[in-house]
């Protein structure tokens, strides 16, 4: 009878946090003090470990800062990559849109937060708001086709109409707290009825 070779001791990482809280703190930082006023020094201070440690994971605040902001737009994305497989006219996918976003808002609320602050100072930054005219131009092109099909009315400019739409979606971050509050299904009621019972037009 032959006996299994010792089990090798599991693999032990550096203690305390990985990329995933080491993420999670840096958001907090960056909604709290703004990604300007956060140093990397107050990143090891907050977590408890050298900056060194830090670099151990990213190369620098700055791809902290990408890791975060694609958090939520990848997020975004793959709700639009869904309405390739939502059957229904442009109006459909347009809410499915809308329940979705509300959906990644709640799920990665820091994130989404983080994004819908960034201002273009840094090429990172210029690159998530690219992706997130992008996604409006996605919104914009729904809300155009909706019009056309008789399902929204005429007298508001699409363009303006989905920037009411999805200012409406962004404003939840200023209030919106999951902790004992209404939940991701529920809000995305209350934010398509609000919006669709105020556009859709009655027969």
């Amino acid at each position: 009878m032959t006996t299994a070779p010792p089990a090798r001791p599991a693999k032990r990482g550096r203690p305390g946090y990985d990329l995933e809280s080491l993420l999670a703190v840096a958001v907090k930082l960056f909604n709290e003090r703004g990604y300007d006023g956060t140093s990397m020094e107050d990143l090891s201070r907050k977590l408890g470990i050298t900056k060194s440690a830090i670099y151990h994971h990213v190369p620098s605040k700055q791809e902290l800062l990408r890791l975060s902001v694609d958090r939520a737009l990848d997020g975004l994305f793959a709700i639009v990559a869904e309405l390739e497989t939502v059957e229904g006219r442009a109006v459909v996918r347009l809410e499915y849109l809308v329940r979705g976003s509300v959906a990644v808002l709640v799920e990665q609320l820091p994130f989404v937060t983080l994004l819908l602050r960034v201002r273009g100072n840094t090429k990172v930054e210029r690159a998530a708001l690219a992706r997130r005219r992008e996604f409006d131009h996605i919104v914009t092109s729904l809300v155009t086709e909706a019009v056309a099909d008789g399902d929204l009315r005429s007298d508001i400019d699409p363009a303006t109409a989905a920037r009411l739409l999805f200012g409406m979606v962004n404003s939840l971050i200023e209030w919106y707290r999951p902790r004992g509050g209404i939940g991701a299904d529920a809000l995305a009621d209350s934010v398509a009825t609000m919006a669709f019972d105020g556009l859709r037009i009655r027969g």
